[in-house]
């Protein structure tokens, strides 16, 4: 029970400062976030203390709970992620996740490739595989959670500790193209094939040919998607 309201409590904040509902100065209090809804001080507590982790509010003594801007937000926590997805904003989000994993990933198939344990290598091609095989089905949640296990693996076997801890971030944006209707129901061959040959790249161990086979997957995932970011402005956060 605790732990339901503890994600009540969160959701509800988080979803409101990041949506604005909420703005930057606002300030409240405990007391009154007890009585809206409908916690003990305790749950509060908690759940401010993940706000504060995630750089949404700040404790001010005498004052309350006061939300910060967004340049003080956690921008890669999945949890903010989601919740801009799940926003107006969400074009401007996509946007920027969609150019940051453009500017990593290729580089992760290529380390992938110069350095990948046999093992790992050898799994991407499985997964590949049944990326294929469900993607076909138009089975898309299957299709999901292979493309989200298949991107994973591709930063984990680069050996970059910093690219592997990107997973959550991607495999965010991932459920959020496909929960917003940003995914056709049968996936392209074309994009179907770009994963195998980036797996067959890896574990033939060909660097150029596994950067250039992520490379074309992201400039495809840019051209469909883009249409959702295209009146969005840049946000320029300091």
């Amino acid at each position: 029970m605790i732990s339901r309201l503890h994600s009540l409590v969160v959701e509800t904040l988080g979803k409101s400062i990041v949506g604005g509902e909420l703005e930057p100065g606002a300030t409240m209090h405990s007391e009154h976030v007890e009585r809206e809804l409908g916690v003990s001080r305790s749950v509060v507590r908690e759940a401010v203390r993940v706000l504060q982790s995630l750089g949404l509010v700040e404790t001010v003594k005498r004052i309350g709970i006061r939300v910060l801007p967004r340049s003080e937000w956690n921008l890669f926590d999945p949890s903010i992620i989601r919740w801009r997805l799940a926003d107006a904003e969400k074009g401007a989000q996509l946007r920027s996740l969609t150019e940051l994993r453009s500017a990593v990933e290729p580089a992760a198939a290529e380390l992938a490739a110069q350095h990948s344990p046999d093992e790992l290598a050898a799994e991407l091609m499985a997964v590949a595989a049944q990326m294929r095989a469900s993607g076909r089905a138009g089975d898309l949640q299957r299709f999901l959670d292979l493309d989200i296990r298949f991107h994973s693996l591709v930063l984990t076997a680069s050996g970059n500790e910093m690219f592997s801890k990107l997973h959550d971030v991607i495999g965010e944006v991932l459920r959020g193209r496909t929960y917003y209707g940003l995914m056709p129901l049968h996936p392209h061959e074309e994009a179907l094939q770009l994963h195998v040959d980036v797996a067959n790249a890896i574990q033939a161990r060909r660097p150029e040919d596994a950067r250039a086979a992520m490379d074309k997957i992201m400039r495809r995932t840019a051209v469909e998607v883009e249409q959702v970011w295209v009146d969005e402005p840049r946000l320029y956060v300091g």
